[in-house]
């Protein structure tokens, strides 16, 4: 059955907002803090290593980059359309929606921990791999590993957000769920090539969402999501350039 290791996922999410919903409870401003600049740094370091990984190669016993000139595209131009359509802003109203919804006007993390959260367990490597592996062949056994890093993720995000965070949990149903009927029904014409653009693209957003986690909202990483789309044109290019040449 695909579809099941979404499922999971957004349990796991919900199971680790309320185990950290307990922790808050005696938590202390001056652990909060800590434990705040702890996810902060760990994000960014996760980010990286996940950018570097799809970026660096090994050719005859040298370090080459490889991928650059995409990624930068594929933010300048995701950035762009970002901003355009303004997502961050509609990410932000979601919150507020959802906030108030759940009673919850007077908790001023709420929408920063719903959107936080959110980035970090939807944007990175294994949400994108796991979840077209679950739609192609009904292997949901990356997206069950990533369901338990992701319940320890929240367990901490809830413990310095508040409620705000296991509202994450609706992303990522919604996401995942988006991108396991794409590989269920598309997934015969998805590279490999392609989902290691993804990969490391996405990585590359999560360390953005380290940095305003750690040194408050600097980078608007909502508005940078449609650079996921990027490598998609990118490769329907290439191939469709292929056929032509071809032909």
């Amino acid at each position: 059955m695909f579809g099941l290791g979404t499922i999971i996922n957004t349990l796991a999410v919900i199971v680790g907002g309320l185990v950290g919903l307990l922790f808050k409870k005696g938590i202390s401003e001056r652990y909060e803090k800590t434990l705040m600049s702890a996810c902060g740094v760990a994000t960014i370091f996760i980010g990286v290593t996940g950018t570097l990984q799809g970026m660096l190669t090994f050719v005859d016993g040298k370090v080459e980059t490889q991928g650059t000139m995409l990624l930068i595209f594929s933010l300048v131009i995701g950035g762009l359309i970002g901003e355009f359509i303004n997502i961050e802003k509609r990410m932000d109203g979601l919150g507020e929606k959802l906030k108030k919804m759940l009673h919850a006007e007077k908790d001023n993390k709420f929408v920063d921990g719903f959107v936080n959260t959110s980035l970090i367990i939807c944007v990175g490597a294994m949400a994108i791999v796991g979840s077209i592996q679950d739609g192609l062949t009904g292997d949901y056994s990356m997206l069950v590993a990533k369901a338990i890093l992701d319940l320890v993720i929240v367990v901490i995000m809830t413990s310095t957000y508040g409620l705000g965070a296991i509202c994450s949990a609706i992303a990522i149903f919604v996401y995942q769920g988006i991108i396991t009927l794409l590989g269920h029904f598309a997934g015969n014409i998805i590279s490999d090539v392609l989902i290691g653009y993804l990969s490391y693209i996405g990585s590359a957003l999560i360390f953005c969402v380290g940095i305003n986690i750690t040194f408050g909202k600097k980078i608007r990483v909502g508005n940078l999501l449609p650079a996921l789309l990027i490598p998609v044109f990118h490769v329907v290019g290439q191939v469709l350039i292929a056929k032509v040449n071809f032909q």
